[in-house]
């Protein structure tokens, strides 16, 4: 009986990797000239610092873009509230792992509310589809990419 998995992973290295990048974008770029501005990578967060609110709003966008380059959907990303402690901004930005059971819900009553020919069960952090044709589960995985549910997903453990 075919199965899948929908789950919500995020390459962490890949995300390293972008804000090494998206440092590297800061040295070069005029607008930053002679501005403290930096990003902080701690797994799994991000710390985001500069000087001013606007230009904290830059540096999300820049790193939102480095990720785009580096196939890390941008849903993935959670910014926090920014902060002011003397001349200093800060902002954290979290990344999310796995499917909260409350979006879990939402993807499984998606899912039966559609009355595909699948059952969708959830297990941990993650949502188990089986039914009885590969079809069925492709048009599940077309229609949970195609739903706004402001979380990223991916689909493994495909079987036949």
């Amino acid at each position: 009986m075919p199965s899948m998995d929908i789950v919500s992973e995020t390459d962490l290295e890949e995300v390293r990797n972008a804000v090494d990048n998206a440092n590297r974008e800061i040295s070069t770029r005029f607008d930053f000239r002679g501005v403290e501005a930096s990003f902080e990578w701690k797994k799994p967060v991000v710390t985001v610092k500069s000087e001013s609110d606007f230009q904290l709003k830059q540096l999300c966008d820049m790193l939102r873009s480095q990720l785009t380059k580096r196939k890390v959907d941008a849903k993935a990303m959670t910014i926090g509230a920014a902060s002011a402690t003397g001349k200093n901004w800060s902002q954290q930005v979290t990344f999310k792992e796995g499917i909260e059971q409350d979006v879990a819900k939402k993807v499984v009553k998606l899912i039966k509310g559609e009355k595909f020919k699948v059952q969708a069960a959830i297990q941990g952090e993650q949502v188990r589809v089986t039914g009885k044709k590969r079809d069925d589960l492709q048009a599940v995985m077309r229609f949970v990419r195609e739903a706004d549910l402001e979380q990223s997903f991916q689909f493994t453990n495909f079987k036949d």
